[in-house]
């Protein structure tokens, strides 16, 4: 069964539910969210994403990020995708959200209504690598000279989301 996203408003009020795909192939607003994990030294675990995904493979992101089911909130769909892709859980805030569109080479667009959640973990994650190949740990200030060093490493949402963010997440 293919997964649907919550497609809302400007004001992120429900309007609807949409197949995943069709959604991304129409650039229609649907709610989102994304996941930043950080350790005790302030760290940021990034994700670098599966070899077989469907747009950006090999890509490094955020710890994790996904969508919203319809009736869980965002804190509950924050933690089960951290817990399916990552393999931990850990409490989570979310500390602002915003709304950004990303076109991808292949005809996709997203265009979300994010929800930026920040969390702490110390230990090692057991990564699903259906999901994602690798992590690592790095200091904002070291990602942000990355992104501006090696742009095409990226994901073109967590430049977009590292931008909008890096000061919100430097004093969470």
């Amino acid at each position: 069964m293919e997964e649907l996203v919550v497609l809302v408003d400007e004001k992120d009020n429900k309007i609807g539910l949409m197949p995943k795909m069709e959604a991304h192939e129409k650039a229609l607003l649907h709610r989102a969210f994304s996941v930043f994990v950080f350790n005790k030294k302030g760290e940021l675990m990034l994700q670098q994403r599966a070899a077989h995904k469907y747009h950006s493979p090999l890509l490094w992101t955020n710890t994790c990020c996904s969508h919203q089911r319809d009736g869980e909130t965002n804190l509950e769909a924050g933690k089960r995708r951290l817990q399916e892709e990552m393999g931990f859980t850990t409490d989570l805030k979310e500390v602002f959200s915003f709304k950004y569109k990303a076109p991808f080479d292949n005809g996709l667009t997203e265009h979300e209504f994010d929800h930026v959640m920040i969390g702490y973990f110390d230990d090692v994650p057991n990564i699903n690598k259906d999901e994602a190949e690798a992590y690592k740990w790095m200091s904002l200030e070291k990602v942000k000279e990355d992104i501006e060093q090696n742009p095409a490493i990226y994901t073109a949402w967590f430049k977009i989301i590292f931008k909008e963010s890096y000061e919100k997440l430097s004093n969470a």
